[in-house]
């Protein structure tokens, strides 16, 4: 797609080393809602034009056969980019419409690894952040007991995220979430950044709930 003048200039702006996701987000306030732009900086395939492409999409133009050519492009990408891009398209559009939340609670056996990390993703986010969560706790702990070891890298993180809020607000089930993370010893040996809260589902379970006073 040969870019208009607008999505060029903004494109060249945004192609600068040193753009934060912050800078992003200043650029979409400014621009607010703009579905042909955001097609427009999509095409052009590089990831910081397709995360602010997310940010000024319609979201009542994300119909579903949409969404699957969003994902199919975004499976174009390396893991560190097609999962915040996957992450990113959730939190800023996904989950504003009853629709596509429909949509993202039907993904759990999804042949797709990106939504079923997006499945996960969301009933972590449920919890994390304050949400009151749906009903469904004794049907997925099973589950993550039982796939998290078989599943794709992007989908266990997202499948340990979600044990691991499960545990920090819901003490009924705290120690059978502590339990997965030492019987599956996923993320315990993992490099951890000072001032970061370790995946190692014992220890993040022990620091966030330490945190909250729960």
């Amino acid at each position: 797609m040969t870019l208009s003048t607008k999505a060029q200039d903004i494109y060249s702006q945004i192609s600068q080393e040193g753009t934060k996701l912050g800078d992003l987000r200043v650029i979409a306030k400014e621009i607010k809602k703009d579905h042909a732009l955001a097609k427009e900086l999509w095409s052009t395939g590089k990831f910081l034009p397709r995360l602010l492409a997310i940010l000024i999409m319609d979201k009542k133009k994300l119909h579903p056969d949409y969404i699957d050519q969003l994902f199919n492009d975004i499976q174009g990408h390396e893991y560190d980019e097609r999962t915040q891009l996957a992450d990113w398209l959730m939190a800023n559009q996904l989950t504003k419409d009853k629709k596509t939340v429909a949509l993202i609670e039907s993904w759990e056996n999804n042949p797709s690894a990106i939504k079923r990390r997006i499945f996960w993703y969301y009933q972590g986010r449920l919890r994390w952040v304050g949400q009151t969560p749906p009903a469904n706790t004794q049907t997925l702990l099973p589950a993550i007991e039982e796939k998290i070891l078989k599943e794709e890298p992007e989908v266990q993180w997202a499948m340990n995220f979600t044990a691991g809020w499960i545990g920090v607000f819901d003490q009924a089930y705290r120690h059978q979430c502590i339990r997965i993370g030492e019987e599956t010893g996923l993320y315990k040996d993992e490099f951890v950044h000072k001032g970061c809260t370790p995946n190692y589902l014992p220890k993040f379970i022990e620091i966030e709930a330490g945190k909250r006073k729960l």
